[in-house]
Order: C-alpha cells, then sequence, then structure tokens
C-alpha cells in the first residue's frame, strides 16, 4: 500500500501543475493568438486526463488477488501505460492537423496573425515545469518499478518538447517579422510527429504485456540457471514467462530423482521457489512441475 500512496502523491503533483499549465496556455494561446500554443495547451489537457487514469488505475492494480483475479490486479496497470500511450497519439494527431490547417492557409496566401509575447512567456514556463516533472516522476517511476508512472514521466516530457517546439516557432515569429509567423504552426506540426515516436515506445510494451508476450531471452536464460543451481535439480525445461504488471510470472518443469520421496521433492521445488523469489522479487509467481529423471540420466 504505500507503493500505492507514492504513486498517487506522485501523481497529484503532476495533475495539479497540469491543470494550471492547462490554463495558463489556453489563455495565452488565444489572447496571443498562437496556434502552437493552443496545440500545446490540447497537449496539456491530455496530460490531466493521463494523470487521473493513472490515479484511477494504480490504486485497483494494487488490490490483492481475489476469487476474480487469482494472480491480483497488475495488468490493470498495464492498461493504465497503454491508455496514457493512446492518449498521446490522440494528441500528435490533433496537433499536426491543427498545425496543418494554419499552413494551408498560409500557402493559399492567407496572412497568419502574429503571435504575442504572452505565449512566448507561456511557453518558456511550460519547459521548465514539465521538464521538472519529468525527472521527478522518472526518478520515482524507476523507484517503486511502476511502467504506469515511467509512462506518465515520457508524457511530461513530452509536453516539455511540446512547449520548446512551440517556443522555436512563437519565437521566430515574433523576432522574424509577419514573413515567418508560418513558423508557428510548422513548430505545431513537427511537435505533433515527435509525440508520435513517444508514443509507440510506450504502446509496444504495453500490447506485448497485455498479449502475455514472453520475457527477454536473457531474463530466461538467468531463470533457468537460478533454477538449475539448486541441488537436485536437473534438467529444467519447458520454461514459460510472462509480466503481470510489475510482478514475474514463470511455469518450469524440472527432473528429480525418481527414487526420492515426496516429502524430499516437495522441499527441493520450495527452494526453486524460495530462490526463484529471491532473485526475481517477493511477489513473483512460479509453478514448479517435477518428473522423475529419465533411466541412465544423473548418473
Amino acid at each position: 500500500m504505500e507503493r500505492e500512496r507514492q504513486i498517487m502523491r506522485v501523481t497529484f503533483v503532476g495533475s495539479v501543475l497540469n491543470l494550471l499549465l492547462v490554463v495558463l496556455k489556453l489563455v495565452a494561446g488565444v489572447v496571443g493568438h498562437s496556434a502552437a500554443m493552443v496545440s500545446d495547451a490540447v497537449h496539456s489537457v491530455s496530460d490531466f486526463v493521463t494523470d487521473v487514469v493513472v490515479m484511477v488505475f494504480v490504486r485497483i492494480s494494487a488490490q490483492p488477488q481475489d476469487e476474480d483475479h487469482d494472480y491480483g490486479h497488475g495488468k490493470y496497470e498495464t492498461l493504465a501505460t497503454l491508455l496514457i500511450g493512446l492518449a498521446l497519439v490522440a494528441a500528435a494527431i490533433g496537433i499536426v492537423v491543427n498545425g496543418a490547417e494554419k499552413l494551408a492557409l498560409w500557402l493559399q496566401g492567407a496572412e497568419l496573425e502574429k503571435p504575442g509575447m504572452l505565449a512566448l512567456w507561456a511557453a518558456l514556463i511550460s519547459i521548465v515545469v514539465k521538464e521538472a516533472l519529468y525527472q521527478y516522476t522518472r526518478i520515482k517511476g524507476r523507484h517503486l518499478d511502476s511502467t504506469a508512472l515511467t509512462a506518465n514521466a515520457w508524457h511530461h516530457r513530452s509536453d516539455a518538447l511540446s512547449s520548446i517546439g512551440a517556443a522555436i516557432g512563437i519565437g521566430g515569429a515574433i523576432l522574424l517579422g509577419d514573413r515567418w509567423t508560418v513558423l508557428d504552426p510548422l513548430a505545431a506540426i513537427v511537435v505533433g510527429a515527435m509525440l508520435v515516436k513517444v508514443a509507440w515506445d510506450l504502446l509496444g510494451p504495453s500490447f506485448g504485456e497485455l498479449t502475455d508476450k514472453s520475457l527477454p531471452a536473457e531474463t530466461e536464460n538467468e531463470m533457468l540457471d537460478v533454477i538449475g543451481r539448486v541441488p537436485g535439480v536437473e534438467d529444467p525445461h519447458q520454461l514459460r514467462t510472462r509480466r503481470i504488471g510489475k510482478h514475474i510470472a514463470a511455469e518450469v518443469h524440472i527432473r528429480l530423482d525418481g527414487e526420492m520421496t515426496l516429502k524430499q521433492a516437495h522441499a527441493i521445488a520450495t527452494e526453486v521457489e524460495r530462490n526463484f523469489r529471491a532473485r526475481f522479487g517477493s511477489d513473483a509467481h512460479i509453478i514448479v512441475h517435477m518428473e522423475p529423471l529419465k533411466e541412465g540420466e544423473g548418473e
């Protein structure tokens, strides 16, 4: 429960700051006549929404196993990460479309309104706040081993990058004169394209976990090594692995001396489980299937 409280605390701090940035950016974008800043505000709205998603789903994922969830609720946190990635995709598409519409008007000869200094200041403030939030959330995400927090940290970083692009576009449009007002929507398009890459990096692992993708080969080889070092264990094989939120789950077959008693075999299987959890986490799931050594093996 302490892990849950810390995740909630980190996310709550981010949600409050995101809400303040939404108001600041919307006002600055509308008053300052900046398409890039309005797009950036939309991105901050998606940040606020994902903060709420994290708080809801992490609370659910922290619930212990019950009759309906024998392996616990860990995948709800993965689902939260997936939803964050999808929200980021939606934000990126919205930013690109909005910028493209402004660019199309400019190419048709329309004169784009020069953004004001308020929009530039809003972008600079957003850069500082969001980069600080990224660093804070990323460190906490690693410390708490939370994929949802790590994903949310990247959402903060993407907003900082969005604000950098907006600041460049707005600053260029202000400082270089009316002929360069097109830099504002161009900045919005570039930022949107960058966000697509960030979203893809978040969605891939989430899809993998929700579809029970196996753990990396190096992790599985380490598991077999840990299991095989237990005295009496021969030929660990048929290893199957997956992730359940922040936990690891595995099934493995081992061969034992067929002449040993059930009590001895059980003691060895218990030692396998103990060593496995010592290496891969106390909440790791492992199922051990015991088989007798084939004739001639182990001699």
